[in-house]
């Protein structure tokens, strides 16, 4: 299993995972290698929560030849993937080829870059649009954004989407995070766990993650 325990997150470790990832930081990779390696980076951690966070059973096998024992993973089917627009967009995309039957839901949520952050770095968080499916007690829910910043918009996105649920685990998926959003949301909410490929150094003046990746959004959807 590479998925390791640090003090502030569950940490993807896969070396698929990191070579992804540094392709994407690179400031000279171009929209559609952006957009395809958030797709990837996504299987890539999907498979990595099936593997770390999923148990496995035991099931009778009938092969061409004779009975054995198998094992398939428990709870495939109980999984809900919440995409934070839109930079999780081809994130998403990618978690979707590991869990093909999952449920979806959207939130559309951002932070007023014009307000700026005030002196407990914290942003306004603006959600204009929700649509959820049902969520179980047996469900396992993924929201999925690539960047966690100050934590703002996701402890926004989780207020929004835990009222009146109580899933059997919720996960927060990352590819970059900083020290400052990961404390933001664990404190908010003990009980989600935390999971990210890279925690990074800090954040800057205005809020975004150093050395980071960019503008998530804007460098797979070609909108600056």
């Amino acid at each position: 299993m590479t998925i390791e325990d640090r003090e502030d997150a569950y940490v993807v470790d896969h070396a698929l995972a990191k070579h992804t990832l540094s392709r994407l930081r690179s400031a000279e990779t171009e929209q559609v290698s952006f957009r395809k390696g958030l797709v990837k980076l996504g299987r890539i951690c999907g498979y990595e929560i099936i593997d770390g966070a999923m148990e496995t059973e035991y099931v009778s096998i009938t092969t061409p030849l004779s009975e054995t024992t198998g094992e398939r993973v428990k709870g495939l089917d109980d999984v809900v993937i919440v995409n934070v627009l839109r930079a999780a967009t081809p994130f998403v995309e990618g978690l979707l080829k590991a869990f093909p039957r999952a449920k979806q839901g959207v939130i559309s949520a951002g932070r007023d870059e014009e307000a700026g952050m005030n002196e407990d770095g914290e942003f306004p968080i603006s959600i204009d649009y929700m649509k959820l499916p049902d969520i179980s007690e047996d469900d396992t829910v993924i929201v999925a954004d690539p960047m966690l910043a100050t934590g703002s918009t996701m402890t926004a996105v989780l207020k929004k989407l835990l009222e009146g649920a109580d899933p059997e685990r919720t996960l927060v998926l990352s590819a970059v995070a900083a020290p400052p959003g990961l404390v933001r949301v664990d404190e908010a909410f003990p009980e989600v766990d935390l999971l990210t490929v890279a925690v990074d150094e800090r954040l800057d003046e205005d809020g975004f993650i150093v050395p980071g990746l960019g503008d998530a959004g804007d460098r797979a959807f070609r909108t600056t």
